[in-house]
């Protein structure tokens, strides 16, 4: 089980992020780009995810995911229940989110290969 705390210690780590409040909620972004938010009560991440493959996702594993309400289907945004993600793939989702809206330059200093 992931917790608020360690989706925050995790984007934090990463270069560039800044963190925010909007309508109670925080989120993660570089630039104006949101990558990564908690939803106001922290049961839910939502995370920069190409919408193609979203519906894919959810389907994978539908205990875990869930589609992002219906005004964030435009965007490239999916959601998981933090409570059933474990640590490591809380950091997987969050790095490839951040990794969508960075710099592809920045995010190879940072990750390498």
């Amino acid at each position: 089980m992931s917790t608020a705390g360690a989706v925050r210690a995790v984007a934090m780590s990463l270069p560039r992020t800044t963190e925010g409040i909007v309508r109670d909620s925080v989120r993660w972004r570089i630039g104006r780009i949101v990558y990564c938010a908690l939803s106001p009560d922290e049961a839910y991440i939502g995370f920069a995810y190409p919408k193609e493959e979203r519906e894919a996702l959810v389907a994978s594993d539908s205990a875990k995911f869930v589609m992002p309400p219906t005004s964030d289907l435009r965007y490239n945004w999916s959601a998981a229940r933090l409570d059933v993600l474990d640590d490591d793939e809380m950091r997987e989702l969050v790095t490839d989110a951040w990794r969508m809206c960075v710099p592809k330059k920045v995010a190879l200093q940072h990750l390498g290969t």
